[in-house]
Protein backbone atom coordinates (compact mmCIF):
# COMPACT_ATOMS: atom_id res chain seq x y z
CA UNK A 1 0.00 0.00 0.00
CA UNK A 2 1.50 3.54 -0.55
CA UNK A 3 0.53 6.43 2.19
CA UNK A 4 1.28 9.74 1.42
CA UNK A 5 0.91 12.13 5.23
CA UNK A 6 0.43 16.04 4.82
CA UNK A 7 2.65 16.09 1.78
CA UNK A 8 3.66 19.59 0.20
CA UNK A 9 6.28 20.29 -2.44
CA UNK A 10 7.40 24.33 -2.59
CA UNK A 11 9.45 25.19 -5.97
CA UNK A 12 11.85 27.18 -6.00
CA UNK A 13 11.15 30.32 -8.97
CA UNK A 14 13.15 33.74 -9.72
CA UNK A 15 10.81 35.33 -7.63
CA UNK A 16 10.75 33.08 -4.47
CA UNK A 17 9.18 29.98 -4.39
CA UNK A 18 5.56 28.60 -5.02
CA UNK A 19 3.84 26.20 -3.43
CA UNK A 20 3.02 23.11 -5.96
CA UNK A 21 1.69 20.47 -3.68
CA UNK A 22 -0.26 21.72 -0.62
CA UNK A 23 -0.35 19.57 2.28
CA UNK A 24 -1.82 16.09 0.76
CA UNK A 25 -2.93 13.08 2.59
CA UNK A 26 -3.97 9.73 0.55
CA UNK A 27 -3.69 5.67 0.69
CA UNK A 28 -3.63 4.04 -2.25
CA UNK A 29 -4.01 0.13 -2.48
CA UNK A 30 -6.61 -0.43 -5.69
CA UNK A 31 -4.90 -2.29 -8.70
CA UNK A 32 -6.03 0.72 -11.30
CA UNK A 33 -6.23 4.41 -10.09
CA UNK A 34 -6.41 7.70 -12.33
CA UNK A 35 -5.16 10.58 -11.32
CA UNK A 36 -6.81 13.34 -12.91
CA UNK A 37 -7.29 17.63 -13.26
CA UNK A 38 -6.59 20.80 -14.94
CA UNK A 39 -2.96 21.47 -16.22
CA UNK A 40 -0.66 22.63 -13.56
CA UNK A 41 -2.53 21.31 -10.95
CA UNK A 42 0.31 19.23 -9.46
CA UNK A 43 -0.79 15.86 -10.80
CA UNK A 44 2.97 15.16 -12.72
CA UNK A 45 4.80 16.80 -9.23
CA UNK A 46 3.17 13.93 -7.56
CA UNK A 47 3.46 11.45 -9.08
CA UNK A 48 7.51 12.58 -9.25
CA UNK A 49 7.78 13.04 -5.36
CA UNK A 50 6.04 9.37 -5.27
CA UNK A 51 8.68 8.12 -7.67
CA UNK A 52 11.56 10.12 -5.63
CA UNK A 53 12.43 12.66 -8.61
CA UNK A 54 11.21 15.13 -6.48
CA UNK A 55 12.02 15.39 -2.48
CA UNK A 56 8.68 16.75 -0.08
CA UNK A 57 9.42 20.31 1.56
CA UNK A 58 7.07 18.52 4.33
CA UNK A 59 5.09 15.45 4.82
CA UNK A 60 5.98 12.10 4.42
CA UNK A 61 5.46 9.02 2.35
CA UNK A 62 4.89 5.06 2.65
CA UNK A 63 5.16 1.86 1.06
CA UNK A 64 4.10 -0.97 2.83
CA UNK A 65 4.40 0.84 6.19
CA UNK A 66 8.18 1.87 5.16
CA UNK A 67 8.96 5.60 5.19
CA UNK A 68 10.24 5.69 1.85
CA UNK A 69 10.42 9.51 2.31
CA UNK A 70 14.39 10.31 2.34
CA UNK A 71 15.04 7.69 -0.23
CA UNK A 72 16.94 7.68 -3.87
CA UNK A 73 15.28 6.75 -6.92
CA UNK A 74 17.43 3.97 -7.40
CA UNK A 75 16.09 2.70 -3.34
CA UNK A 76 12.60 3.10 -4.54
CA UNK A 77 12.84 1.02 -7.75
CA UNK A 78 14.35 -1.70 -5.74
CA UNK A 79 11.72 -1.88 -3.32
CA UNK A 80 9.34 -1.78 -6.15
CA UNK A 81 8.32 1.56 -7.66
CA UNK A 82 7.93 2.18 -11.28
CA UNK A 83 7.41 5.31 -13.07
CA UNK A 84 7.20 5.25 -17.31
CA UNK A 85 8.17 9.83 -18.18
CA UNK A 86 5.33 11.28 -20.54
CA UNK A 87 7.82 11.14 -23.09
CA UNK A 88 9.71 7.89 -23.35
CA UNK A 89 13.34 8.12 -23.47
CA UNK A 90 15.09 6.86 -25.86
CA UNK A 91 18.74 5.04 -26.07
CA UNK A 92 20.88 5.18 -28.99
CA UNK A 93 22.94 2.08 -29.07
CA UNK A 94 21.04 -0.17 -27.02
CA UNK A 95 18.54 -2.97 -28.66
CA UNK A 96 15.03 -3.39 -27.74
CA UNK A 97 15.99 -6.79 -26.48
CA UNK A 98 18.92 -5.28 -24.43
CA UNK A 99 16.57 -2.70 -22.13
CA UNK A 100 13.85 -5.01 -21.52
CA UNK A 101 16.79 -7.55 -20.30
CA UNK A 102 17.98 -4.56 -18.13
CA UNK A 103 14.93 -3.73 -16.64
CA UNK A 104 14.27 -7.20 -15.27
CA UNK A 105 16.93 -7.46 -13.66
CA UNK A 106 18.19 -10.74 -14.79
CA UNK A 107 19.20 -13.06 -17.70
CA UNK A 108 16.11 -13.32 -20.22
CA UNK A 109 16.24 -15.66 -23.05
CA UNK A 110 15.09 -14.25 -26.83
CA UNK A 111 11.90 -16.15 -26.24
CA UNK A 112 11.12 -14.57 -22.82
CA UNK A 113 12.09 -10.97 -24.57
CA UNK A 114 9.55 -11.93 -27.14
CA UNK A 115 6.87 -13.09 -24.87
CA UNK A 116 6.64 -9.37 -23.47
CA UNK A 117 6.56 -7.61 -26.84
CA UNK A 118 3.94 -9.98 -27.98
CA UNK A 119 2.13 -8.86 -24.63
CA UNK A 120 1.73 -4.99 -25.53
CA UNK A 121 1.41 -6.10 -28.95
CA UNK A 122 4.40 -5.51 -30.99
CA UNK A 123 5.70 -8.09 -33.15
CA UNK A 124 8.56 -9.75 -31.35
CA UNK A 125 10.93 -10.37 -34.84
CA UNK A 126 10.70 -7.03 -36.11
CA UNK A 127 11.45 -5.41 -32.76
CA UNK A 128 13.30 -7.58 -30.91
CA UNK A 129 17.10 -6.52 -31.91
CA UNK A 130 16.10 -2.77 -32.95
CA UNK A 131 18.09 0.09 -31.60
CA UNK A 132 15.58 2.25 -28.92
CA UNK A 133 16.40 5.14 -31.03
CA UNK A 134 14.83 8.39 -33.20
CA UNK A 135 13.63 5.30 -35.71
CA UNK A 136 11.07 4.17 -33.20
CA UNK A 137 7.23 5.84 -33.36
CA UNK A 138 5.93 7.45 -29.88
CA UNK A 139 3.25 4.79 -29.87
CA UNK A 140 5.72 1.87 -30.03
CA UNK A 141 8.40 3.65 -27.71
CA UNK A 142 5.27 4.18 -25.09
CA UNK A 143 4.70 0.35 -25.85
CA UNK A 144 8.32 -1.21 -25.53
CA UNK A 145 8.31 1.20 -21.91
CA UNK A 146 5.29 -0.78 -21.24
CA UNK A 147 7.17 -4.04 -21.90
CA UNK A 148 10.11 -3.01 -19.79
CA UNK A 149 7.90 -2.42 -16.66
CA UNK A 150 5.94 -5.63 -17.42
CA UNK A 151 9.51 -7.35 -17.19
CA UNK A 152 9.88 -5.39 -14.12
CA UNK A 153 7.45 -6.54 -12.53
CA UNK A 154 7.01 -4.10 -9.56
CA UNK A 155 4.37 -3.78 -6.82
CA UNK A 156 3.60 -0.51 -8.00
CA UNK A 157 3.62 1.54 -11.17
CA UNK A 158 3.09 5.42 -12.26
CA UNK A 159 2.23 6.38 -15.93
CA UNK A 160 2.30 10.26 -16.78
CA UNK A 161 0.14 10.85 -19.29
CA UNK A 162 0.92 7.65 -21.59
CA UNK A 163 -1.66 8.84 -24.38
CA UNK A 164 0.33 12.46 -25.47
CA UNK A 165 2.38 12.61 -28.70
CA UNK A 166 0.98 9.47 -30.17
CA UNK A 167 -1.66 8.89 -32.64
CA UNK A 168 -5.20 7.18 -32.48
CA UNK A 169 -4.13 3.88 -33.61
CA UNK A 170 -1.58 3.19 -30.99
CA UNK A 171 -3.42 5.32 -28.21
CA UNK A 172 -6.79 2.50 -28.96
CA UNK A 173 -3.87 -0.07 -28.68
CA UNK A 174 -2.20 1.11 -25.33
CA UNK A 175 -6.04 0.92 -24.05
CA UNK A 176 -5.85 -2.80 -24.61
CA UNK A 177 -2.52 -2.82 -23.51
CA UNK A 178 -3.91 -1.55 -20.25
CA UNK A 179 -6.85 -3.61 -19.81
CA UNK A 180 -4.21 -6.82 -19.94
CA UNK A 181 -2.37 -5.48 -17.40
CA UNK A 182 -5.25 -4.79 -15.09
CA UNK A 183 -6.28 -8.39 -15.08
CA UNK A 184 -2.64 -9.99 -15.06
CA UNK A 185 -0.62 -7.29 -13.27
CA UNK A 186 -0.78 -8.02 -9.11
CA UNK A 187 0.05 -4.84 -7.30
CA UNK A 188 -1.11 -1.00 -8.30
CA UNK A 189 -1.30 0.76 -11.24
CA UNK A 190 -1.62 4.57 -11.41
CA UNK A 191 -2.13 6.50 -14.32
CA UNK A 192 -2.52 10.34 -14.48
CA UNK A 193 -4.70 11.26 -17.79
CA UNK A 194 -7.59 13.40 -18.76
CA UNK A 195 -8.63 10.56 -21.61
CA UNK A 196 -12.35 9.28 -20.53
CA UNK A 197 -11.56 5.92 -22.07
CA UNK A 198 -8.52 5.32 -19.38
CA UNK A 199 -10.40 7.31 -16.67
CA UNK A 200 -13.45 4.57 -17.60
CA UNK A 201 -10.99 1.48 -16.54
CA UNK A 202 -10.01 2.53 -13.36
CA UNK A 203 -10.95 1.44 -9.90
CA UNK A 204 -10.75 4.79 -8.53
CA UNK A 205 -10.03 8.48 -9.72
CA UNK A 206 -8.21 11.22 -7.92
CA UNK A 207 -9.02 14.89 -9.00
CA UNK A 208 -5.73 16.91 -8.18
CA UNK A 209 -6.23 20.93 -9.11
CA UNK A 210 -4.39 23.66 -7.19
CA UNK A 211 -2.37 21.16 -5.74
CA UNK A 212 -4.96 19.41 -3.59
CA UNK A 213 -7.01 16.50 -3.59
CA UNK A 214 -10.32 17.91 -5.18
CA UNK A 215 -12.22 15.10 -5.20
CA UNK A 216 -11.21 11.53 -4.93
CA UNK A 217 -13.33 8.11 -5.07
CA UNK A 218 -14.90 5.08 -6.51
CA UNK A 219 -15.04 5.58 -10.39
CA UNK A 220 -18.82 5.45 -10.49
CA UNK A 221 -18.40 8.08 -8.10
CA UNK A 222 -16.70 10.17 -9.28
CA UNK A 223 -16.35 10.06 -13.39
CA UNK A 224 -20.01 11.33 -14.42
CA UNK A 225 -19.31 14.35 -12.66
CA UNK A 226 -16.01 14.76 -14.32
CA UNK A 227 -18.11 14.58 -17.92
CA UNK A 228 -20.46 17.25 -16.79
CA UNK A 229 -18.47 19.89 -15.33
CA UNK A 230 -19.68 18.58 -12.20
CA UNK A 231 -16.26 18.47 -9.93
CA UNK A 232 -15.30 22.56 -9.87
CA UNK A 233 -15.17 21.91 -13.96
CA UNK A 234 -11.94 21.32 -13.50
CA UNK A 235 -11.69 18.98 -16.73
CA UNK A 236 -13.19 22.11 -18.62
CA UNK A 237 -11.94 21.35 -22.56
CA UNK A 238 -9.99 18.26 -21.40
CA UNK A 239 -11.97 15.68 -22.20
Amino acid sequence: MLELKNVSFDAKTDSGTKEIINNISVKIDERFVAFTGPNGGGKSTLAKLIAGIYIPTSGKIYLDGEDITDMSITDRAKKGISYAFQQPVRFKGITVKDLITLASGKTLSISDVCNYLSEVGLCAREYVDREVNASLSGGELKRIEIAMIMARGTKLTFFDEPEAGIDLWSFNNLISVFEKMYRKKGGSILIISHQERILNIADRIIVISGGKIEADGPKADILPGLLTGGVCSVLAGKM
